[in-house]
């Protein structure tokens, strides 16, 4: 995001706005920061709602954002059905000694949404469950936007 220099006003011969020439600039810089600032916090702040086997979902946020740019992407390739908490199939169940050890899916089988929400183990996240971001922003919202404000230099709320 570039902010403008605003122009310089006179207004009816009597009363000049004389802007200082860094705005632009520096208010620019003051809001490329508090938006890293948002993007890390995020970031850091679901991991505790975010699913946990591998850790590899977790440290894909990372991976997958440019901090900075106002937009977390997690790029695994099951990140949105963990997300959005619904089991996907056809699934197969893989058995051993007569117990279901495991599912497969056919691969470039198509798959559809079962209705069946999926099971979250929270035993190394105790909050992980689907829509991870937005719980989490609904419990730490304030504190991310507190956090920006006195980055960016205005009050906060």
């Amino acid at each position: 995001m570039i902010i403008k220099q605003p122009k310089d006003m006179n207004i009816n011969g009597s009363l000049k706005f004389k802007w200082d020439r860094q705005f632009g600039s520096l208010t620019t810089e003051k809001l490329n920061r508090a938006q890293k600032f948002i993007d890390s916090e995020c970031i850091r702040l679901m991991k505790p709602y975010t699913p946990f086997r591998n850790g590899f979902l977790e440290k894909s946020a990372t991976l997958g954002t440019v901090i900075g740019s106002g937009k977390i992407q997690q790029i695994t390739p099951y990140a949105r059905y963990l997300y959005y908490g619904e089991v996907y199939g056809p699934n197969f169940p893989i058995m051993e000694n007569g117990i279901v050890i495991g599912w497969y899916s056919i691969p470039k089988m198509k798959k559809h949404p079962t209705g069946r929400n999926l099971k979250y183990n929270a035993s190394k996240h105790p909050q992980a469950g689907k829509m991870w971001f937005e719980r989490m922003k609904a419990d730490r919202k304030g504190e991310i936007l507190r956090g920006a404000a006195a980055i960016a230099g205005g009050k906060p709320k």
